[in-house]
């Protein structure tokens, strides 16, 4: 691996990157094996900015040039009455991938953490992605077997 690109900072996303938000959650699903579509601009601009935030976004630019992205929401409770924030998507783009830049968006997501008073970061990672369990399990972070995952359309 080589070390994060020089340039390489780390920042929450503002209205003004929806549509760059929007394009990356295309090439997410596409690369998770599904259609790639843009979603539509202003379901992302309503999901993050608006007057009930779904979750923070952290964006990854190397210069002026966003290459990774991570999402964080809120979980209460998480032990007794504390809160924990969950990493919803980690993702970096192709080119971009091997160079430290999933390492600093993990570094960005912890310090989020601390400065919002949480106790923990949770998140999941799909059995089939080796990639994600290397860096995870780089990072010195244990898989927690004591959960089962669960999914139901509404």
């Amino acid at each position: 691996m080589k070390g994060a690109p020089v340039g390489l900072t780390i920042e929450q996303a503002t209205e003004g990157d929806a549509e760059t938000i929007a394009q990356m959650l295309g090439e997410i699903e596409r690369y998770y094996g599904g259609t790639y579509l843009v979603p539509d601009v202003k379901q992302v601009r309503d999901a993050l900015f608006g007057p009930q935030p779904a979750a923070t976004v952290l964006l990854a630019r190397d210069g002026a040039q966003v290459v990774g992205l991570a999402s964080v929401c809120f979980l209460w409770p998480a032990a007794g009455a504390e809160t924990s924030l969950y990493l919803k998507e980690l993702y970096v783009r192709e080119a971009h991938r091997l160079r430290g830049v999933a390492r600093e968006l993990m570094t960005a997501v912890n310090g989020e953490a601390r400065s919002a008073g949480c106790s923990r970061v949770e998140w999941t990672a799909d059995r089939d992605n080796p990639a994600a369990v290397a860096l995870y399990e780089a990072l010195g972070v244990v898989p927690h077997e004591g959960k089962i995952f669960y999914r139901s359309q509404v």
